[in-house]
């Protein structure tokens, strides 16, 4: 069966989208982007039926990494496939670049009093926040202070690396090369170091195969995010989350309105029912393990923070900055940590 997006998308591709004026999307649905994995499972499970509820709003989701929906919503020219994106830091500024987003208006947002400072712009809503450091197996290695601890023994030897194709991945290994010198745009001292211990450490591996290769005991120190680290908690791995001794990193994944989008009200009620506290709280449980954005909703204990608002505190990045640089650094490392 063919949705009203796939026609659309289609007949944009043959150039005759002229043809379907008369084509509606159903007045009671949405469509919306959504990561693979988990996060399309917990929506599924969770948005889904509380839209449905409250608003009476079918959500048709489509699974896309966030480049492919910048790529998609690019190739559209101005008939998105879809209504709301969902974006981590850096698609999310590409996309702001390429004009691809709707403004933003908080007065059609009923939650906006419940979201700390800064989780709000003109751009979207921040729905969910992550919290990224160190994680490690308290019966194999002990707790490591900060990032310079994983270049020597005994966590040298057990350390797990990853690349820069993820968002966690790129922050953990700028903050890395800051404590070697280095900066937001200059990683060259974290390869430096990562090359001259190699030789020494116990696995390399795509972001995906971080976890397991954990879980399996091939590695017992990674850089990764708490969520993640709730996850294979909740599986039985022993494993602890550390906040660096220069601060955890904190970035938000992030709702927008597709400019051009065929159910401008029913995205704005979609983005306002995944930040409610009904949904919000039963994205923080097992085995979702999301960090809420809603201050009435209780912070689970495994975070390292005890309310919302510390996250303020910890590290953030320019990601205007680090875009343009991203793919050489992608390249080199993976040319030079390939084992």
């Amino acid at each position: 069966m063919f949705s009203r997006r796939n026609l659309l998308v289609g007949a944009t591709a043959l150039g005759g989208a002229s043809l379907l004026p008369a084509i509606a999307h159903a007045k009671g649905s949405v469509a919306a982007a959504i990561y693979p994995g988990t996060w399309e499972e917990a929506f599924r499970a969770t948005v889904a039926p509380a839209l449905k509820k409250k608003d009476n709003i079918d959500v048709e989701f489509q699974p896309l990494f966030a480049v492919d929906q910048v790529a998609k919503a690019k190739a559209a020219r101005g008939a998105p496939p879809f209504d709301a994106f969902v974006l981590d830091p850096g698609p999310r500024i590409t996309a702001i670049e390429g004009g691809l987003f709707d403004k933003f208006d908080s007065k059609k947002f009923s939650n906006l009093s419940k979201m700390p400072a800064g989780l709000v712009d003109e751009w979207g809503v921040g729905v969910n926040a992550q919290v990224v450091g160190i994680a490690y197996n308290p019966k194999k290695v002990p707790a490591p202070k900060g990032w310079k601890d994983l270049f020597t023994d005994p966590w040298v030897s057990r350390l797990g690396l990853t690349g820069f194709q993820t968002t966690f991945g790129t922050v953990s290994l700028i903050e890395i090369a800051k404590v070697f010198g280095g900066s937001e745009t200059n990683v060259e001292p974290a390869l430096v170091e990562l090359k001259k211990v190699l030789p020494k450490v116990a696995a390399v591996g795509q972001p995906a195969a971080m976890p397991g290769l954990f879980q399996q005991g091939q590695c017992d120190v990674i850089y990764t995010n708490t969520q993640t680290v709730a996850t294979l908690k909740g599986r039985g791995v022993d494993i602890e989350f550390v906040k660096p001794e220069t601060g955890a990193i904190t970035f938000l994944t992030t709702l927008h309105i597709a400019k051009g989008a065929t159910d401008v009200e029913n995205a704005y009620k979609y983005i306002d029912i995944v930040a409610s506290k009904e949904v919000q709280e039963a994205l923080t449980k097992p085995p979702y393990n999301f960090i809420p954005v809603n201050k009435d909703v209780p912070l689970p204990d495994y975070l390292p923070m005890k309310n919302l608002d510390e996250m303020s505190t910890y590290i953030r990045h320019d990601w205007a900055k680090i875009n343009p640089l991203r793919a050489g650094w992608i390249e080199k490392f993976n040319k030079e940590m390939a084992k």
